[in-house]
């Protein structure tokens, strides 16, 4: 079977679908058969003599009791994971609205303002990125040790009568560190979103006599609902992973997060099924937001078709 294009050429139907070809290769190599493997280790064994896990490829012989185990800990009685899934969602709460109420501003003047300057001030947006997120989260702790500048800051001007100890288990520093890593990606987010707003639709709600601020809460803030979507996702989902965040800046086990968990399960002696089980519970968590943005872009874009 053949189909022709607008150029009146007959091509194959296997013609632009092969084109995804290679992306599907890739994603089958580098995710699913790596998600399979997390799979047969969730549901595999533990090897009686190293303590290290066993996967079983088949899925018929796979066994639940991880799930169970991990269930009872997290939710039983005596279950000690809980408060670890309650830190990771407000830690990424809290991070996240920091990032939008931060970045909003920054993109909407760079989009709307800038000017000749809007390259540059993207350069200067990239820069985090050509650097160590190691390096940077280093840099912070040189800034929050009890010497450090900030303390040195706060105690000079007053604000503090002794130096605080920001990373001894302290949540906020954890929050703020999340901040700082992740908030150029909600920049980057709300720019291409900001950027493809219609300034005659702007125009043209000056023209009929709305103010400055009325334009942007009817206007601008609707049209730029999908870019507010996207980078609260593009944040939002790899903070719920994040581990050398909270070990860099905190090191304590009243700040850890789920990530914390997996981290410390894969080397610990025989717990490597509970980090795969881990590892699943949070990306079976994790698709409800993205299930979610996924529905409501569709929904945008038959509705901007129409």
């Amino acid at each position: 079977m053949a189909t022709s294009d607008r150029a009146g050429a007959w091509r194959p139907r296997w013609f632009w679908p092969s084109f995804a070809a290679p992306g599907m290769a890739w994603l089958v190599v580098l995710f699913l058969l790596p998600f399979y493997v997390v799979l047969s280790i969730a549901f595999g064994a533990v090897d009686p003599l190293f303590r290290t896990p066993v996967p079983v490829w088949n899925p018929v012989q796979w066994n639940p009791f991880q799930f169970q185990l991990l269930f009872d800990r997290i939710f039983g009685p005596d279950g000690f994971l809980g408060p670890a899934f309650v830190r990771t969602f407000a830690f990424v709460a809290a991070a996240s609205a920091l990032c939008l109420l931060l970045a909003y501003p920054v993109a909407y003047y760079v989009t709307r303002y800038a000017g000749r300057r809007k390259g540059l001030l993207l350069v200067a947006l990239l820069a985090p990125f050509w650097v160590s997120y190691m390096m940077r989260m280093l840099a912070w702790v040189n800034l929050l040790e009890s010497d450090g500048m900030i303390n040195r800051l706060l105690v000079g001007i007053g604000v503090l009568g002794e130096p605080f100890p920001w990373l001894a288990g302290q949540p906020v520093t954890v929050t703020l560190g999340l901040v700082y890593g992740y908030i150029p990606y909600m920049v980057l987010a709300l720019y291409a979103g900001l950027d493809r707003v219609d300034q005659r639709l702007l125009e043209a709600a000056r023209d009929l006599g709305a103010s400055r601020r009325r334009t942007f809460a009817l206007v601008t803030l609707p049209l730029s609902r999908q870019a507010i979507l996207a980078g609260l996702v593009v944040t939002a989902l790899p903070m719920f992973g994040d581990y050398f965040t909270n070990d860099l800046l905190s090191g304590s086990p009243r700040t850890s997060m789920v990530g914390n968990l997996v981290n410390d399960a894969i080397g610990s002696p025989g717990q490597g099924g509970q980090a795969a089980a881990l590892v699943l519970v949070m990306m079976v968590i994790l698709a409800v937001p993205m299930l979610a943005y996924i529905r409501t872009t569709g929904q945008a874009s038959r509705e901007a078709g129409r």
